[in-house]
């Protein structure tokens, strides 16, 4: 881009820094969501809960079935890369 077009970008470099910023943090968000150490991990402490009878079979099966499709999301997401 040339020295006009920078200078008439100039007044949308805050915008564009803070969209570069909410992006970044998107993107880690994802990543530890769908980190499949991390969804273990929450699988692991949802049994003890349940095994510690925390939760009803009902609970433990809806939230099990969500840990279990966001591990099967992160295996496609890696499988795309």
């Amino acid at each position: 881009m040339g020295l006009i077009g920078e200078l008439l970008l100039l007044p949308a470099a805050p915008a564009r820094g803070s969209l570069w910023v909410l992006r970044q943090v998107v993107d880690e968000a994802e990543r530890q969501y769908y980190d499949p150490a991390t969804i273990q991990g929450e699988l692991g402490r949802l049994a003890e809960q349940f095994e510690a009878g925390e939760m009803d079979e009902d609970e433990f099966d809806r939230r099990e079935d969500e840990l279990l499709d966001r591990l099967e999301i992160s295996q496609n997401r890696e499988q795309g890369q």
